[in-house]
């Protein structure tokens, strides 16, 4: 480690306890590069350790360098990488997993028990000026493609997934619960997959402005905090859904989300709540509603970089606020507080 560079990185300490310091830089691995951070999200996640010290049993027992929505240039690489060279910009895929247990093995690799993940307790993260990263998890950026939209691959890759999981195909009517950063994401990717009619629903106007804005065919602004009567507003604006991906976690709109999907639909589970939920499961057996989680996303990096790159998918929108490195107490506060309309807070780590 060289103490000698500028290795500026916004490290959580515990609960409302992030400081910025500087730590040694890294040198690569034979399998892994050296990276030059340029720009990493603030995530939901983020927000919630930044908060809380924790996400469930994932707790913050030791400094943990945050950020895992991130891009950066290749500045060396390690003996054995050979599809990068010094000079490339990359996406960073921030899961990185065993690779030889049964889960990686039939390629739902994001359930490998041992996954190195970016700012998740215990792995540091990547909101530092320079990071070491398996060469293998990194995506080459074609030129056009910026360093923001490289970082955006990460929560796009969520709805990606998301949409997998719930099959979504040519002329599904879809309800996206939740218009933040993973249910906008979301309704990209299920417009992009063929869904002829998208709702989504929020409690904050400004984020449905900005989901009619990306595509949205029906945007609701829930009017109660009970799901049942949310499920009655739903229905009253849509109709019921043919496939349903909830991206809150709350359990109101969980209950919500079942009563307003339709008999022998699926519902996709993505949010993460603050524990277990009491939900009307019997009147999800009764309707043959398939209920599908999800954690994270396996093998959709790829393919959220070609929506981006060919046009297919335009991300640039969700970005409304950037600081630099040296700020970051301003942007977590801004993320943690949607402030003027925050949606995306970016993070530049280059100087």
């Amino acid at each position: 480690m060289s103490e000698k560079k500028d290795n500026l990185s916004c490290v959580l300490y515990g609960a409302g306890d992030m400081r910025l310091e500087q730590r040694g830089v890294p040198k690569p691995k034979d399998d892994e590069v050296l990276l030059s951070m340029h720009s990493v999200g603030i995530c939901g996640s983020d927000i919630h350790y930044y908060k809380h010290g924790r996400i469930g049993n994932f707790v913050v027992n030791k400094p943990m360098v945050m950020g895992h929505e991130a891009s950066g240039t290749v500045v060396a690489c390690g003996k054995d990488v050979k599809h990068l060279k010094k000079g490339d910009r990359v996406a960073i895929e921030p899961g990185v997993p065993c690779r030889k247990c049964i889960r990686c093995k039939s390629g739902r690799y994001n359930l490998c028990p041992d996954i190195f993940f970016c700012a998740t307790p215990p792995d540091d993260g990547n909101l530092c000026r320079f990071y070491t990263h398996a060469a293998d998890f990194c995506y080459r950026l074609p030129d056009h493609v910026t360093f923001e939209e490289g970082a955006l691959l990460e929560p796009l890759s969520v709805g990606i997934y998301a949409c997998q999981r719930a099959s979504v195909t040519n002329g599904d009517r879809i309800l996206i619960c939740g218009a933040g950063p993973i249910g906008l994401v979301t309704l990209l990717a299920a417009k992009s997959s063929g869904a002829s009619e998208v709702a989504i629903t929020d409690l904050d106007e400004g984020r449905l402005s900005m989901a009619k804005q990306l595509g949205a065919d029906v945007t609701i602004r829930i009017q109660s905090k009970d799901g049942r009567e949310v499920a009655k507003q739903i229905e009253s604006v849509f109709g019921e859904s043919d496939k349903t991906i909830e991206c809150t976690g709350v359990e109101s709109s969980i209950t919500s989300a079942i009563l307003a999907t339709r008999c022998g639909g699926t519902l996709v589970i993505v949010g993460s709540g603050t524990g277990d939920s009491t939900i009307p499961l019997n009147t999800a057996r009764r309707k043959e509603i398939d209920i599908r989680g999800v954690f994270r996303y396996a093998n959709c990096y790829p393919v959220a970089l070609n929506m981006v790159a060919s046009g297919q998918i335009n991300v640039k929108l969700l970005v409304t606020h950037r600081f630099a490195l040296e700020d970051s107490h301003d942007a977590f506060r801004t993320s943690a507080s949607n402030k003027d309309g925050a949606i995306k807070v970016m993070i530049k780590c280059s100087k």
